[in-house]
């Protein structure tokens, strides 16, 4: 039965029973192991204990007879004869060491991926054609590609929660907003009054960017960034590995409001800036393309043109969008385009709030690049909530649509991927059906 001779190489310390100058010297020791082998069996190590052959002239460093002296050298150490598997005068193979070269298997036919032919079994009526496809594109790279390789309107529905989100995906628009307000209203049932801190927003922002992580880009709302610049930059970070795709900041104070009310109050063009490099800083550091939004909620304190000269400099700084909160005409906000063009604006369309209402066509035709409708999903929501309520108070019954199913429902909450997970894994959860 022939043998095979199998190599496994360390180092180890010299133990040797003399000092050594300058520390440790190492020398690299064989360990051979003779290995039986079959025709019917795979290779297994045999029951006695390798051979450990110290080999000295393979040393990390050159040893010198000062080091190791020329007797221990020439006697501890015997000689390998490697073409014939001789340790000293050992033998340790019934036969010289024989170089195998695997030749190529008889059993694996030639393909020829030109005329898609296995050996001589042809697959395919022409030739080959190559598919390339189109790499998917995270979030804040596909939101980037949208801003920089279109002159589109983005409409981003508000979303607030995971049914309001999943809505929206089956609807089928391009983008989401994770609203603040809605964020605070349907996590914590407060108002937006700056309650919701860095944990709460971006744990929701991460749940609805990763329903569909190869889906439409995500923006959320990151009110101030909760902080001095090392907060910021942390809530950036935060919000990059969350998988967000963009996100606006604000010059409000710390104890700010939602943007559609009254009362507010901004920090200093300087403290502004500052955020915006602190963010921006984050963002360059991470290598990501998520989307700077730099807002300003000056207007109703200071006026338009404090506005224009803050956004202005954030654009300076590198801010990506820009966006005036709470427009106080159509006028004006046309205005803010052509002034900041071609730098791209977000508008935040929020029904009933500060801003007359403008139409998606309106603001595609006024040059916007982004437009967001806060209360989108929330105040229809809290409307049919209250409508379905009041009815079983009243009458004792939701009177909820037939078409509405639990699985019907559940579908839209992705019940059928689910489905599909355990089938494609060999499950049979869902065999009986659901």
């Amino acid at each position: 039965m022939p043998s095979t001779v199998v190599i496994m190489n360390s180092y180890l310390p010299l133990q040797a029973p003399l000092p050594l100058p300058s520390g440790e010297k190492l020398l690299k020791q064989e360990t051979i192991r003779v290995i039986e082998k079959s025709d019917s069996e795979s290779s297994s190590p045999i029951d006695s204990p390798p051979l450990l052959v110290d080999m000295a002239p393979l040393a990390t460093e050159s040893l010198t007879s000062s080091v190791l002296p020329s007797t221990m050298m020439e006697k501890d150490v015997p000689e390998v004869d490697m073409t014939a598997a001789t340790i000293g005068s050992k033998n340790i193979t019934t036969s010289p060491i024989q170089t195998k070269v695997q030749a190529p298997r008889k059993d694996v036919p030639e393909v020829d991926m030109t005329t898609a032919t296995i050996g001589s079994k042809n697959i395919a009526t022409g030739p080959i054609q190559t598919k390339l496809q189109a790499p998917r594109l995270r979030g804040a790279s596909k939101l980037k590609r949208m801003l920089d390789g279109t002159n589109d309107l983005i409409v981003c529905p508000g979303v607030y929660d995971g049914v309001s989100a999943r809505v929206a995906l089956q609807v089928g628009f391009d983008a989401l907003y994770m609203t603040g307000a809605g964020t605070t209203a349907s996590r914590l049932g407060q108002p937006d009054l700056g309650i919701a801190q860095l944990s709460d927003m971006r744990e929701h922002a991460e749940m609805i960017a990763n329903l569909d992580p190869w889906g439409p880009p995500v923006i959320a709302d990151m009110d101030t960034g909760w902080g001095g610049p090392i907060m910021v930059a942390n809530s950036v970070s935060q919000y990059i590995r969350a998988g967000v795709a963009g996100f606006h900041i604000e010059d409000q104070i710390q104890n700010k409001r939602c943007g559609h009310l009254q009362g507010k109050q901004v920090v200093s063009e300087e403290e502004f800036y500052m955020r915006i490099r602190a963010a921006k800083g984050a963002k360059d550091r991470a290598g990501s393309d998520i989307v700077l939004i730099a807002r300003t909620d000056a207007n109703q304190q200071l006026g338009y043109d404090e506005c224009m000269k803050r956004l202005k400099g954030a654009r300076n700084i590198g801010a990506d969008v820009g966006l005036l909160e709470g427009f106080t005409s159509k006028d004006q906000a046309q205005r803010a385009v052509k002034e900041l063009a071609p730098w791209p604006l977000l508008l935040n369309m929020v029904e009933n709030g500060a801003t007359p209402i403008i139409t998606t066509k309106e603001a595609a035709e006024m040059g916007f690049r982004i437009m967001i409708f806060s209360f989108g999903s929330l105040a229809p929501a809290v409307v049919a909530i209250k409508k379905t309520l009041e009815k079983l108070k009243a009458e004792g019954v939701v009177g909820t649509g037939k078409d509405l199913t639990p699985r019907a429902l559940f579908e839209i909450c992705g019940l059928k991927d689910s489905m599909m997970i355990d089938y494609e894994a060999g499950g049979i959860a869902f065999a009986a059906g659901v």
